[in-house]
């Protein structure tokens, strides 16, 4: 009977952890309980522990006060997403316990739960149960109740407080009613309980894969591009349009939308009256081709073989990164911004309103808080503000702020791209960063934004029906609006989201919204709103038909 933990059992089993979760994680994406193309919590809570991972896999020997400083400082730099950040911060106050410890006992167990729980509880402003909160919570009460009642096998130990876990994550649906209406338990508490179980693997001995997959880091607009040819998994990008001769509805878009995950990756396909605009990833497109062809003739056909243009991409970026490494190095200023954005045409703006620095990321690409440690290494200034725009992004952010000592880092805990727009338009360089943060804190307040997709499965929230394939528009506190046609379901969402003090409705259509169906509903929300001024623009966003801010 095992009854201590050591070093290197306890660097088995955190790499153990990890790999299932990373085995699970588009499972626990799908836990999401708004149905959109976007849920990502299996995918944050993976990218942060791989970070600590891979240097935890480097160690040939760790002693336990090594093993922890890599578990902590590599997962606080890898967090991203709240449920990353929640999770490097359990890791964080459970080895600040063990740390000087040479082998873990129950009592030291139950000691690092309880300081896991109080660190990641101190990391949240407004901490809510019903999450991977009180799922650890749960756990570490256990391991409390069994430490004290003299319980002194380990393993029986490992699979009580496990157990218990699962139990509270079984009631997190009567504890936010938004789980329940969806018919999920919390992802992140789920995630959770797959780091505990995988851990639990290695510590009894079973046969685990301990091999960890290089961590990706979100790209910036002024990061490298650089891609293995190794990852192009579908090397023909395939794109054409439909001209439809047959009815194509929304169960038959969403069949054939099935048929194409089948056989590539990266799909397009945006159904508009009479045409289909269609683009895959695949190995074989004529198998693309031939399903097509049952709903229509084919136009604008075009097919690029993406493994012969590889070699030249690259050489053609590390030219251009030795052309601008030169002109990297900002001058000197008093202040900077950093923005997350993500379309060409929304990093345009923020690059037209005077952003410095742009990093890529946002719904579905979370940047880690090492992301922004490095945006912030980048500009040269001596207070920073960071705009996360995506409330998923403000406590890495947050993150990064407590982690810089020779600059002052403000966070403007912008929600939305629209309320970061806002926030930097509002800008006044001759007042104080306290006075400029103030302000546009109180600014950001005062923007109602509304933002369309599709749904990725049936459910139920707030009373409203969603079919998978609906149209969805999503404002600040819920959904708007859900509907069978992106136009009407877009307009239907900002009638919702308008009040009589409103004098402003910007519209910013995605990369998948051609520009005369954008013109179309900014002419009816101008016929709609006469007293209100319409701005549309394009941003590029993808997975969003439009986002809309009023104020």
């Amino acid at each position: 009977m095992v009854n201590t933990i050591d070093a290197k059992l306890l660097a088995k089993m955190f790499l153990a952890g990890a790999k299932n979760l990373e085995s699970k994680k588009e499972w626990i994406n799908d836990l999401n309980v708004f149905p959109v193309p976007d849920g990502d919590t299996g995918t944050n809570m993976t990218l942060t522990i791989m970070s600590a991972a891979k240097d935890v896999s480097a160690m040939e020997n760790p002693d336990m006060l090594s093993l922890c400083k890599a578990i902590s400082s590599g997962s606080l730099r890898g967090a991203r997403g709240n449920s990353g950040v929640i999770l490097s911060q359990l890791f964080r106050g459970f080895t600040k316990t063990i740390r000087e410890q040479k082998e873990l006992t129950i009592p030291v167990l139950a000691d690092s739960f309880e300081k896991a729980v109080e660190t990641a509880y101190k990391a949240v402003m407004k901490p809510k149960e019903g999450t991977i909160l009180t799922v650890a919570k749960g756990g570490a009460q256990k391991a409390r109740e069994l430490a004290d009642s003299g319980c002194n096998d380990l393993s029986y130990f490992i699979d009580e407080v496990i157990k218990y876990a699962d139990e509270v994550l079984l009631k997190t649906p009567e504890m936010l009613p938004v789980l329940k209406q969806a018919g999920v338990v919390d992802s992140g508490g789920q995630g959770l309980m797959q780091v505990l179980k995988g851990a639990y693997d290695a510590f009894l001995g079973k046969e685990v894969d301990l091999s960890i997959p290089e961590v990706t880091h979100v790209k910036s607009a002024q990061m490298d591009m650089k891609t293995q040819e190794a990852d192009i998994k579908f090397g023909y990008c395939t794109e054409f349009i439909i001209m439809l001769t047959r009815n194509f509805n929304v169960k038959q878009e969403i069949d054939f939308k099935s048929y194409l995950e089948s056989i590539g990756d990266s799909i397009v396909v945006v159904a508009d009256d009479d045409v289909v605009k269609v683009h895959v990833h695949t190995n074989d497109p004529g198998l693309a081709i031939q399903k097509a062809l049952k709903y229509g003739a084919l136009s604008n056909m075009k097919i690029d073989n993406m493994r012969l243009e590889h070699q030249e991409k690259l050489f053609k970026m590390e030219e251009k990164s030795r052309e601008t490494e030169a002109s990297e190095e900002m001058p000197h200023k008093e202040t900077g911004f950093i923005a997350v954005s993500v379309g060409e045409g929304i990093n345009e703006i923020f690059k037209g309103l005077g952003v410095d620095y742009i990093i890529e990321g946002g719904q579905t690409m979370n940047p880690s808080t090492e992301d922004m440690l490095n945006a912030i290494d980048k500009v040269n200034a001596d207070n920073v503000f960071i705009l996360p725009n995506n409330k998923n992004i403000i406590l890495a952010a947050n993150q990064a702020q407590a982690m810089v000592e020779n600059k002052k880092i403000i966070v403007i805990p912008t929600k939305t791209v629209p309320q970061g727009i806002t926030a930097v338009i509002n800008y006044v360089p001759d007042m104080s960063a306290e006075d400029n943060a103030q302000t546009m804190n109180d600014e950001i307040t005062r923007v109602s934004t509304g933002q369309v997709t599709y749904a990725v499965r049936d459910t139920v929230i707030e009373d409203k029906e969603i079919k998978q394939g609906d149209y969805m528009g999503i404002g600040d506190k819920g959904i708007l609006s859900v509907g069978a046609d992106v136009a009407d379901t877009t307009f239907e969402m900002i009638r919702n989201m308008m009040d009589d003090s409103y004098e402003l409705i910007s519209i910013y259509y995605g990369s998948d919204v051609k520009e005369e169906e954008a013109e179309s509903l900014k002419a009816k929300v101008e016929e709609a709103y006469p007293s209100c001024d319409i701005e549309l623009q394009y941003g590029g966003q993808p997975i969003y038909y439009y986002i809309v801010s009023a104020e």
